[in-house]
């Protein structure tokens, strides 16, 4: 089947497109900090758990009298779900754990990149050799980020090859997340398919928490619970819906390219909260990841005001 998607890919961003992108982006910027002070007491599953409880009865009650949906859309969601909830937060989570929070922010400013590569492929957007030159400096800064995050001031700071990888699968997760949740938005509405896949993902993590809970100590606090509900509360819900606003308003690409501003907030917060200590080659690698995010989410050339993706 052969579906033509509308889009205003010549247009310039309005200011409220501008002010919402940079809205998003300072919310998600503080989601990696804000996430590494809930691990402090509460394990990674039951953590997410925590946050979609918190996001689920919001996206339900934001989407009620436009909750049904077609049959055919029910194994698409569910699967939408499973994906962007369960396996890219959850995976958020252990790399969270696993590397410091400045680290954590830094790696997830891959997130564009893999935004860029996906949209090319769902939405027919082309990525020329400058993007490709930018994806592959950005995974050179991430080595270096990693080698050059230094000895934190305790636990909570230091970095591990696995916490790297777990924040990388989180990225792939949560950036295929995003684009696809845009495609069946469109065709479904985005309350409904909000909902139903945050109600999906969140059902598929009750079990895996309830296991860790058995074999893990943890302590509910005041900070754990404030720190899962600014996440269920502005970047789940807020955020999802305020992204697929600027999904609709600017191209997958442009709405991409502010994200590499969310590092600058994310770092800016880890440094004041956890004292991250940043040397020479963790500060290089911010600068060749910013450049390749620059590169890689950049578009000199005009696209087609049309553009016509095949199913």
């Amino acid at each position: 089947m052969t579906q033509t998607v509308a889009t205003t890919f010549n247009a310039p961003a309005s200011t409220r497109s501008i002010a919402a992108m940079f809205l998003l982006t300072v919310m998600w910027g503080l989601s990696i900090p804000i996430t590494k002070l809930g691990l402090q007491t509460v394990p990674p599953l039951m953590f997410t758990a925590l946050r979609f409880l918190v996001a689920v009865p919001l996206l339900l009650i934001l989407a009620a009298g436009r909750l049904r949906v077609p049959v055919r859309a029910v194994p698409s969601i569910i699967a939408l779900g499973v994906m962007g909830i369960t396996l890219g937060n959850v995976a958020q989570s252990f790399g969270v754990q696993g590397t410091s929070a400045s680290v954590g922010t830094i790696v997830s400013a891959t997130i564009p990149i893999f935004i860029v590569i996906f949209a090319a492929v769902r939405l027919g957007q082309s990525v020329t050799g400058r993007h490709w030159v930018g994806l592959v400096a950005a995974f050179g800064g991430i080595a270096l980020v990693a080698m050059g995050s230094g000895s934190g001031v305790d636990d909570l700071s230091k970095t591990t090859v696995t916490g790297v990888a777990w924040m990388l699968v989180s990225a792939v997760a949560i950036a295929f997340y995003y684009v696809w949740s845009a495609e069946l938005t469109e065709k479904y509405g985005t309350l409904p398919v909000a909902a139903w896949n945050a109600l999906a993902g969140f059902i598929a993590i009750l079990p895996l928490a309830a296991v860790e809970m058995d074999n893990t100590p943890y302590q509910v606090t005041v900070q754990a619970i404030w720190t899962a509900v600014y996440l269920g509360v502005m970047v789940t819900v807020a955020g999802f819906l305020l992204w697929l606003y600027i999904l609709r308003a600017v191209p997958a690409r442009v709405a991409a390219s502010v994200q590499y501003l969310q590092p600058v907030f994310g770092i800016t917060a880890a440094s004041l909260m956890f004292g991250d200590r940043l040397g020479g080659l963790f500060i290089a690698g911010v600068i060749v990841i910013l450049v390749g995010l620059a590169l890689a989410v950049s578009n000199k050339r005009p696209v087609p005001e049309e553009v016509v993706t095949h199913e």
